[in-house]
């Protein structure tokens, strides 16, 4: 612990927490305390867990939370990790003192991918994992294929570190962590009238919304503010679908005066 406010950070699908390697050194370095969570699913097995609907994930976390001792925090959420991060911060207002929201659209939220986000980020992925049987039938022998595809289409023309993103599909090889994968998409109907409760009790706490030009864009603070009262975006001009990783200067930047001005002691 370095003394500084904790921030939690929730890595999404199909990613790690290696996603975070740049961002969390910078966070440090700004005083911050930087606490990485790999939830269940995304890089791992169940790890125990049998729900995968976003709040009881944001339940989990909060708990976690609760166990160290962490009684006020920020929270910065990428992909699915997101998502986490919103039901976190309408879970436990009195933790979550400001909220970063990368790459991601709430389950429900109807809002437009702009150019040129719309020419790269993939639409096809969540239709395939939430089919019964059929990515657990076609993708096992090949992974590369599969997330391979996926992770270099939504990086856009930038791309992602060689090294990352080989380490990314080798993390998703193993059995229990592609069907762990998977689970998340299958909970959409739950997720969906998650949503639509923070829809009628909007969050309080300040919130940032981060896209990469190339992949959901404007989209990430326009599909946050029909749940979060106090919402600001940053659209990072290289990146895709990655910009802790694709940008990471200037994502830090960014993500650290906004967390300076407004997450608190």
């Amino acid at each position: 612990m370095t003394g500084g406010l904790p921030v939690v950070l929730l890595h999404g699908w199909p990613v790690t927490d290696l996603h975070w390697r740049h961002l969390a050194p910078r966070l440090r370095a700004a005083g911050f305390d930087p606490l990485p969570i790999t939830l269940p699913g995304f890089g791992s097995g169940a790890d125990g867990g049998t729900d995968f609907r976003k709040s009881a994930l944001a339940a989990r976390v909060s708990a976690r939370l609760a166990a160290a001792g962490i009684a006020r925090c920020a929270v910065v959420g990428h992909d699915w990790g997101g998502t986490v991060a919103v039901h976190l911060a309408a879970a436990a207002p009195e933790t979550v003192s400001a909220l970063v929201v990368e790459e991601e659209v709430l389950p429900g939220i109807d809002v437009a991918v702009p150019a040129p986000g719309s020419e790269h980020y993939p639409d096809w992925h969540g239709a395939f994992n939430r089919a019964p049987g059929l990515a657990e039938s076609l993708v096992p022998g090949r992974e590369d294929a599969f997330y391979g595809a996926f992770l270099r289409e939504s990086a856009g023309p930038a791309g992602l570190d060689p090294v990352a993103l080989a380490a990314y599909v080798d993390a998703y090889r193993p059995t229990e962590v592609h069907l762990a994968g998977l689970a998340h998409y299958r909970t959409r109907a739950l997720d969906l009238a998650d949503v639509e409760v923070l829809r009628a009790h909007p969050i309080a706490a300040p919130a940032l919304a981060i896209g990469g030009r190339f992949a959901m864009g404007t989209a990430v603070a326009e599909g946050l503010r029909p749940v979060a009262s106090d919402v600001r975006g940053a659209v990072l001009p290289e990146s895709g679908h990655y910009p802790a990783e694709q940008e990471p200067e200037r994502t830090a930047d960014v993500v650290i005066d906004f967390l300076r001005r407004h997450a608190g002691p």
